[in-house]
Parts: structure tokens; C-alpha cells; sequence
């Protein structure tokens, strides 16, 4: 049954992926992503595996979102992530931890798995970029990730601050407070809290699932106590 649905799978990557046969009858394609993420969609949808991989990252960003959306980082980012999970925030690691986990993913791309010869047949139709490409889209994801609250804050002694490191490290690395100001802090906080959410429902029976009540309004305070300053708008003191 499981090698019947790989196999599904893998005929399934094929087909989506196949071209037209004539250049006249093929359509243009997109330059912001929407075709890889819209292919990736419908193939989940009809996977057997699809919830097992809609499951791996909540849906946070889109490709025009992305910083530098046209640069070719970015491209490759789209291009290469979504095959396999919703599409990464570059802050969702650090540059440090970047070094690690592209690796790691190319390797899974590549048919190299923790299952051995059944990831191998899984991924086999999965395409994993070339040395040339992983440089570039590594350097992208260092260049534009997350950056770190310093671990020796005194701050996060406090109670706020303990509360604040096992909320967000939970899935990515403690971002600095002065990545935004005290104004964009709320808003940052309610989207993560729908992460959170999101990566704690269980797929399955009504009785497995999970939706964790997250009191944020002290992390809300506390963000916004060691907020960015806001630049002052020009000819206004």
C-alpha cells in the first residue's frame, strides 16, 4: 500500500511537471513563484501524503513577499522549497543555523532520507538544485536571516523574558525586539500566535486536536519595552 502510493506520488510530480509539446501552445510563465506554489497545492491535495506535508510549516509567507522577491535567491527559494513544504520565511533561522539546514534539505532532496531506500523512491521525481545554486540560495537565507536577541540580555531573566524564549523558540531562533518597533510588535505577535496554533492541531480525529490559548499581552509588552525606536517623520520633532 505505501510503495503503491509513492509510486502514485511520483507519477503524479511527473506529470505536473511535464511541458507542452509546442512552444506556441505554452503559456508564459510566472516570474513571482505562483506556478511552483500552485503546482505544489494541487499535488498535496491529492496525495495520500498531502497532509503529512502541509503539516511541516504553517503557510507564512508568500513568494512576493519574500525581501528581494526578484532577486534569484529568491527564485531558488521558490523554487526548490515548496516541492516539499510551504514556502520558508528567511527569518525563521539564523545565517549560523541557514549553514546547517540547507544542507540537510538538499540531502533530502537528493533521495537521502532517514527511511533510507523508501525516501529514496519517495523523492526520487523531487529535483534538488546544483552546487552553484545552493551557494546562491544559501547566501540569500544567511543575508536576509533571522537576528538573534543576544542569550546574555538581562532581560530575559526576567519573567516576561523566559515566558517570551519558550513561546518563539518553540520554532525559530529568539528574534532581537529591535527587529520592529513598538507598533509593529502586536501585530507580529498575533500572526505568530496563529503559527503556533496552526502547528498544534493535530490531523485527525476531533479528539486529538489541540488549540493552545496563548496569553500574549505580557510578551506584547515586553517586545515593545526593548522595541526599535520609530524614525521621527521628517520636519516633525
Amino acid at each position: 500500500m505505501i510503495l503503491s502510493s509513492i509510486r502514485w506520488w511520483l507519477a503524479a510530480v511527473a506529470a505536473a511537471s511535464a511541458m507542452p509539446a509546442t512552444a506556441a501552445d505554452a503559456p508564459a510563465p510566472p516570474t513571482d513563484g505562483s506556478r511552483d506554489v500552485a503546482r505544489a497545492k494541487a499535488l498535496w491535495s491529492q496525495s495520500p501524503h498531502g497532509a503529512m506535508l502541509e503539516r511541516i510549516l504553517p503557510p507564512s509567507v508568500e513568494p512576493r513577499q519574500l525581501p528581494e522577491p526578484r532577486s534569484e535567491g529568491a527564485r531558488l527559494a521558490v523554487r526548490y522549497c515548496v516541492q516539499c513544504h510551504y514556502l520558508p520565511n528567511p527569518q525563521m533561522h539564523t545565517a549560523e543555523r541557514w549553514d546547517s539546514v540547507v544542507p540537510r534539505m538538499v540531502w533530502r532532496m537528493q533521495g537521502k532520507g532517514n527511511l533510507g531506500g523508501l525516501m529514496k523512491d519517495m523523492m526520487d521525481q523531487v529535483e534538488a538544485p546544483t552546487d552553484q545554486e545552493i551557494a546562491a540560495l544559501t547566501a540569500y537565507l544567511k543575508q536576509h536571516g533571522q537576528g538573534e536577541m543576544d542569550p546574555r540580555h538581562p532581560a530575559l531573566g526576567s519573567e516576561a523574558g523566559k515566558m517570551y524564549a519558550i513561546a518563539c523558540t518553540q520554532c525559530h531562533a529568539l528574534p532581537d525586539p529591535r527587529r520592529h518597533t513598538a507598533r509593529a510588535w502586536p501585530g507580529v505577535v498575533e500572526r505568530m500566535k496563529r503559527h503556533i496554533a496552526w502547528a498544534n492541531t493535530v490531523v485527525g480525529p476531533d479528539s486529538l486536536r489541540t488549540t493552545p490559548v496563548l496569553d500574549t499581552a505580557e510578551i506584547v509588552r515586553f517586545l515593545q519595552r526593548y522595541a526599535r525606536e520609530e524614525k521621527p517623520v521628517s520636519g516633525k520633532q
